[in-house]
């Protein structure tokens, strides 16, 4: 990895800015969307991400970082790394946000949550009340994009190392339904109705 590495670079050479028709988590149609694991799927890239973003928490006395699987799992763990602190990760079981694998939270641990993009930041809001609920302080959350254009609904303090805007609609008033394009769910090969 060149002593010139930047995210901006990264992102570019990675591909992790996707064109398209995508129907977002949240419901909403967009033209473009973010596959951060573009970029996390090359571990010098994943190391170098994971310790900007360490950077931006490092005087908070972090004791774990929680990320929401899956797309907060790697950039978790190399926040962790960098931080010299463990990594947990939360899994949904039928519906419902939760610590699997024998994972743990003492009452009083300050947890660091991480996410690769926040859009709406409702999996990372899931994740911060499970932990308020296991008694931990939470000592921030940090991304690597912030799509929410300052639309988060954190109570604590947020951090990203950049921040894209990209254009959603809602399903109704979408554009590109409106031009019969189908519509790809990120993550998935599959298309959906456009409209839908």
């Amino acid at each position: 990895m060149s002593e010139t590495w930047t995210l901006e670079e990264a992102i570019r050479r990675t591909g992790v800015l996707k064109e398209g028709h995508f129907l977002l988590s949240s419901g909403r149609h967009s033209a473009r969307y973010m596959q951060c694991a573009q970029l996390l799927q090359y571990p010098n890239d994943a190391e170098q991400t994971g310790k900007a973003l360490a950077d931006l928490f490092r005087d908070e006395q972090v004791d774990v970082v929680v990320g929401p699987a899956l797309g907060g799992v790697i950039i978790a763990h190399e926040v962790a790394r960098a931080l010299g602190v463990r990594c947990l990760f939360t899994e949904r079981k039928d519906g419902k946000m939760e610590l699997r694998r024998g994972f743990t939270i003492q009452p009083g641990e300050r947890v660091l949550a991480i996410e690769d993009v926040v859009t709406t930041g409702g999996s990372v809001q899931e994740v911060v009340t499970l932990l308020e609920g296991m008694g931990a302080e939470i000592v921030g959350i940090g991304s690597i994009v912030d799509r929410s254009g300052g639309n988060t609904p954190f109570q604590y303090p947020y951090r990203a190392l950049t921040a894209i805007h990209i254009e959603s609609y809602a399903p109704e008033d979408c554009p590109l339904c409106k031009q019969g394009l189908p519509v790809v769910k990120p993550g998935s090969r599959s298309s959906v109705k456009a409209g839908s």
